[in-house]
């Protein structure tokens, strides 16, 4: 369970990370934050281009730095976008972190005004990840 402090840990950082979202063609700014499962923690945003299947999303680059650096066990991440409403992840952001089991989900608005919810609440059926990976380069 995430406490007051760490939640608004994970939104600042967050939020500091929307500052570099590349956004020319939406105008529509994400930032994330992940937490590994030993307090190390790793920011995204979103970096749109004109193609648009080369556009990556905020909670993907945030999770990505993190896998790339080794970690596989996670125990939050926060979204916040440049919106009035908290951003939602959709259920492809939601499988992603199912893939790496990240509990707690903290969607937040710019004024830092923050809802937790479970990523089971979010994607009540997702796929679980595979007991045995097999690894492709």
């Amino acid at each position: 369970m995430l406490n007051e402090e760490l939640i608004d840990t994970l939104v600042r950082s967050a939020m500091d990370a929307i500052r570099n979202a590349y956004v020319p063609y939406s105008g529509t700014a994400i930032g994330a934050c992940i937490m590994a499962s030993d307090g190390t923690i790793y920011t995204g945003c979103t970096i749109e281009n004109a193609i648009r299947n080369l556009s990556i999303g905020a909670g993907e680059v945030a999770v990505y730095k993190a896998v790339s650096d080794g970690k596989r066990e996670f125990d939050a991440i926060a979204f916040i976008c440049n919106t009035e409403r908290p951003f939602v992840p959709n259920g492809a952001i939601c499988q992603l972190l199912a893939e790496f089991n990240v509990p707690e989900v903290v969607m937040a608005d710019m004024n830092g005004d923050a809802q937790v919810l479970s990523l089971t609440d979010l994607l009540p059926y997702g796929s679980e990840p595979l007991d045995n990976h097999t690894v492709r380069e």
